[in-house]
C-alpha cells in the first residue's frame, strides 16, 4: 500500500516552464541567443536540476569558462526574483493535481522535492496557498537524490509504500536511486523508464490505481 508521496513541483503542480524558460533567457539576455537557446533546450530536459546546476553549466560546458560562487549565487537571485514576480499567479496552478491534493492529503503523507530553489518553493507554495497540504516543502541547492533519502531517513519510511510523482528524467533517477516507484506526468517520454504513467489526475482516486 501506497502511503507516502513524493511530488515533484515544477511541471506536475506548477505549470511554471515556459516561465522558467523566460527568467533564464532574462538573466542572460546580453549573450549570443544561440547559445542561450542551447541551455533552455538543457534545461527542458533537465526539468529536476537546481537552476545553481544550469548556470554552472552555460558557463563551464556551454561558454568553457570558470564561474565564481558568487556570480552564480547572483544570477539565482535575479532569476528568483523574476519567478517570484510572476508565478504567485494561481492561474499556473494544474487544476486536476491541485484536486487530487487537496482530495488525498489526509490520506498520504505529501512532501515536495523540487529543483528549485527552496526559499523561493517556500515563498511560492504560501502565496498560493498550497503549503497546508504538505509536511515538508524541500528544494534546492540540495540535489533531489539526497532531498528524498534525506526525508526516508527523517521519518522512518518504507521505500516501499513510497512513490514519486515527476516530469523529468532526473525524478525517474531520484525515485529509482531511493528504490521507489516512480509515477511519470506530463511528459511522454517517461513511458520509456516507468511502468506507471498518470495519463490524467482526474478520476483518480488512489495512486496505486494507475
Amino acid at each position: 500500500m501506497i502511503k507516502t508521496i513524493f511530488w515533484d513541483f515544477d511541471g506536475v503542480i506548477l505549470d511554471s516552464m515556459p516561465i522558467r524558460d523566460y527568467g533564464f533567457r532574462e538573466i542572460f539576455k546580453d549573450f549570443d541567443k544561440d547559445i542561450v537557446d542551447k541551455l533552455v533546450r538543457y534545461h527542458t530536459l533537465n526539468g529536476g536540476l537546481s537552476r545553481y546546476v544550469k548556470i554552472r553549466y552555460f558557463y563551464n560546458t556551454l561558454l568553457g569558462q570558470d564561474v565564481s560562487d558568487e556570480k552564480v549565487q547572483e544570477l539565482a537571485n535575479r532569476f528568483s526574483t523574476i519567478m517570484k514576480a510572476e508565478l504567485t499567479n494561481k492561474k499556473y496552478l494544474i487544476d486536476e493535481t491541485v484536486y487530487f491534493i487537496e482530495k488525498n492529503y489526509k490520506n498520504y503523507n505529501f512532501h515536495i522535492v523540487s529543483g528549485s530553489d527552496e526559499k523561493e518553493l517556500n515563498y511560492l507554495c504560501k502565496e498560493l496557498e498550497i503549503s497546508k497540504y504538505f509536511k515538508t516543502i524541500e528544494g534546492s541547492p540540495t540535489p533531489k537524490n539526497d532531498l528524498v533519502k534525506n526525508i526516508l531517513e527523517k521519518y522512518n519510511y518504507n521505500s516501499k509504500e513510497c512513490v514519486l510523482i515527476g516530469d523529468s528524467i532526473n525524478d525517474y533517477e531520484a525515485a529509482n536511486v531511493n528504490a521507489m516507484k516512480f509515477y511519470g506526468y506530463n511528459n511522454e517520454k517517461l513511458r520509456e523508464v516507468s511502468n506507471f504513467y498518470i495519463e490524467k489526475f482526474n478520476n483518480l482516486n488512489k495512486i496505486d490505481q494507475v
